[in-house]
Order: structure tokens, then sequence, then C-alpha cells
């Protein structure tokens, strides 16, 4: 059984048939003398005059033998008080996309000790859109006290978030990725590859990440992300690492330079169409630019079915090193927000998937900064989605870590540009994951 704590007046809000709340201990704040004490003597239902001594009351027997959690639910005064304290572990609130007019107020989330665990889809009843929002704290407060403090990393240690409901839980949008892991490895069908190193494949899958509060950087080990080159770079040099001058040469391209991939994703993205020579050329003018076309339709044309932008160029794919996995992305938008969905026909579930999903994801909150939309979801469309041989021991190491609350990541307000974007224009805060796991690239 949970406890909810509420004042007096909360009280006298819900209606009588729903007094008290079923399967809960309910716990009323008053210290009116008028109030009707004959309800503590119904059935779940305690009376306390301040907040202190409910919970103190709940720590004692018998209540601390049978409460699991304990909730403030208002009223207005209590959560003045509640929400931003050392004793508030999480905070799960309706957020409601509307102006309407209050006489009673609450402070906003403090988003230096509390960060987004989850985020519901937006949610339209009555012509009314709102959405469900679970913060966690993750950041120590300057005033708490040393046993608390201790106490707090521990619950950090733990890795586990115990303190939030199951079902809050198991919504973390990263188990989507965990799971479709832990999937390929128990179900994947064997198959041959072309680096001859083997894989377990799945066929046909998706993910669908949130935008609108959070970054999805994966948390249950370290991801690059920020801190290396602007988004257009890192999306063509962080893919082939090593392998890139053995793979030229697989494919009779030994007289290119290392580094020079042929006419791959940004080319194609900037410069489709164009003759390609090699990687120091000036393209300026050359082809046709997907990326200018894509953010002209979205501001002129939002309604457009055919905001594409896409890699793959079949009369290009033998100048390749490699063809592209990540081909075809389309854009999407509705309620005054942009979102996108990408196919990718080749994902490599261990090193490739994770940078995919935050590459992708940062490309939708950059073209929906530039076109001045909130961002709305990522959706990543899976064709052939395998783990390699040797990945398996790794990735099943990675499985036993629990997510954390994901990132969030700001872009400079009076950048308008997207040529005009570098990484000091890119904030990610609250990037706190496990520790690194090594996987071998597959040659």
């Amino acid at each position: 059984m949970n406890a909810v704590i509420m004042g007096r007046k909360s009280w006298e809000t819900i209606p009588v048939k729903d007094r008290p709340q079923f399967g809960r201990l309910n716990v009323v704040l008053t210290r009116s003398k008028s109030f009707d004490t004959g309800i503590s003597t119904t059935e779940n239902v305690v009376i306390c005059g301040i907040l202190v001594s409910a919970l103190e009351l709940l720590a004692t027997s018998p209540y601390c033998l049978s409460i699991k959690k304990v909730f403030v639910i208002g009223g207005g005064e209590i959560l003045k008080d509640e929400l931003n304290a050392p004793s508030s572990d999480a905070v799960h609130i309706t957020e409601i996309d509307a102006d309407i007019e209050c006489d009673v107020f609450i402070p906003p989330v403090d988003l230096s000790q509390f960060q987004p665990w989850y985020s519901s889809f937006p949610i339209v009843e009555n012509k009314m859109r709102y959405t469900f929002v679970t913060y966690v704290r993750v950041k120590k407060s300057a005033g708490e006290s040393n046993a608390v403090k201790a106490d707090f990393e521990s619950k950090l240690d733990s890795e586990n978030f115990s303190f939030l409901p199951k079902m809050i839980f198991e919504r973390h949008e990263e188990l989507l990725y965990l799971r479709l892991v832990k999937d390929t490895i128990s179900n994947g069908i064997p198959k041959e590859d072309r680096t001859g190193t083997g894989t377990l494949s799945k066929f046909g899958c998706q993910m669908r990440f949130n935008l609108r509060k959070t970054f999805p950087l994966l948390t249950s080990k370290s991801e690059f992300c920020l801190d290396r080159e602007y988004f257009g770079e890192v999306l063509l040099k962080n893919f082939c690492g090593s392998s890139v001058v053995q793979q030229m040469q697989s494919v009779g391209l030994q007289e290119r330079e290392e580094g020079d991939l042929g006419p791959v994703y940004e080319f194609q993205w900037r410069h489709f169409g164009a003759k390609y020579t090699d990687m120091h050329a000036d393209y300026t003018g050359q082809g046709f630019d997907q990326l200018l076309d894509v953010i002209d339709k979205i501001k002129t044309k939002p309604d457009d079915r055919r905001i594409i932008l896409s890699a793959w160029n079949p009369s290009d794919l033998k100048l390749m090193a490699l063809p592209p996995c990540h081909m075809f992305a389309q854009f999407y938008v509705a309620n005054g927000e942009l979102s996108c969905q990408m196919y990718q026909r080749s994902a490599d579930m261990g090193l490739g998937v994770p940078f995919n999903i935050a590459s992708y994801a940062l490309l939708t909150r950059i073209i929906a900064h530039v076109c001045d939309l909130v961002p709305g979801d990522f959706i990543h469309v899976i064709g052939d989605a395998h783990i390699y041989n040797n990945h398996i021991k790794p990735l099943q190491l990675q499985l036993q870590k629990l997510p954390k609350p994901f990132p969030v990541l700001k872009i400079n307000p009076q950048k308008k540009d997207i040529d005009s974007i570098v990484l000091s224009d890119l904030k990610l805060s609250g990037y706190d994951p496990h520790e690194r796991i090594e996987m071998k690239m597959a040659i």
C-alpha cells in the first residue's frame, strides 16, 4: 500500500463517493478544530497537523511495515514546501498545453536538482492537450546534511531508482533499446556478414523517442556525442574508424586517401547529383541541397508529405566506401512540433545504433530549432538489426546496467541559420552514464 498526503481543501475537493482513495492510506493535514474529526475513525484515513508530523508518523510502526511509497498530492501551500525539498525523490506532474487563469500557484520544478525521467507522448482530451512528466532527483542540494548526502549517493550507486513506481520506471525509453538488444541475443537468426565475424539478426524493428524534454543519449554505457565535432561532420566521420582504408580497398578505391569515404551521407544531403572527385574539392552550388529543401518545405509547406532527406543514390553507390546504412528520413509537422522517421537498412546494435539515435535526434532538434518548432518524436525504423558475435558478451554486461535519466540539450536561441551552428551553440547537461564498455569494430 502507498500513502497519499493532502491538505484539508484537497480532501474536500474529492467527491464524497471517492473518499477515501481506495487502496491507499489517506493522510489529511489540517489545523482546523472545526474539521470533521469523525473521518479519523474511517479505515485508511489519518489526520495530522503538519507535513513533518505526517512523515514522522508514517516512519513508525505499524505504518512503516506496510507503506511502500509516500505521495504528496496537494494542495498548493503543501506543494510549495515539499515540491523541491531534499526529501522529495521524484515529481509526477501533468503539464497542460493551454493558458488558464489560476489563483493557486506552485513553484516550478527545480531543474538544477531534478531531471526528466519520463515524458508521455501528448494526449488530447476534450480539445485539451496535456503530458504526464516524471522528474527524478539527480543532484544534491547545497543544504543537505552529510547523512542525506550519503543516502543519496548510495541510492545512485544502487543504480535502480527504486523509489519510482514500477510502471513509471519501465517507461524509460532506453529500455526500448535494451529490450531489442536482449531479444536479438535470445531470438536472433544466425547470419554471415561481409566482415566474416557472424551476427545474430532480427528484421523489421522500431523504436520511438520523445524529444520534447530530453535528449536520447544512452546511459547504460558511456556514449560519445557532442564533445567532438559539429553534427554534420560527426555523422560522416565516426562510422568507419580504422577500417576506412580496408573497406575502400575491398571495393576497389585504393587510390583514395585515408578518411575519404566518397559521396556518402552529407555529400548526398547537400550536393545530390553532383559529380564527386575527392573530399577536398569545393562543391558549393553543385547538385541539389536536400537539407535546405527540407527546411524550406517545413517552413512554407508544413503539410507536404514529401519532406524527405535521402542518402541513397544508386548511381553513386560504387564510389562509396560503404553504402549508406541510415539511408532515408521523412519529416512531419503537426501541432507546432517537428518529428522525424528514419529508415536504416542495416544496424549494428552494439556500436552503431546508440550513435544513430543520438545523431538523428540531434538533426531533428536542430532543424526544429531553425524552423521555430518544438521537437516532437524520433522514430527509428530498422531493417536488419544485428549483433556481431564478438559484441554479445559486452552487450550482456550492458544489459545488467539499468538506465539513468537522459540528458537535456539546449541550442543557442540566437542561431537560426543551420550552417552557422557550431559546437559551442549546443549545451548538453545532466549526462551521467555508466562506464564505457569496449566493443571491437567488425572489419
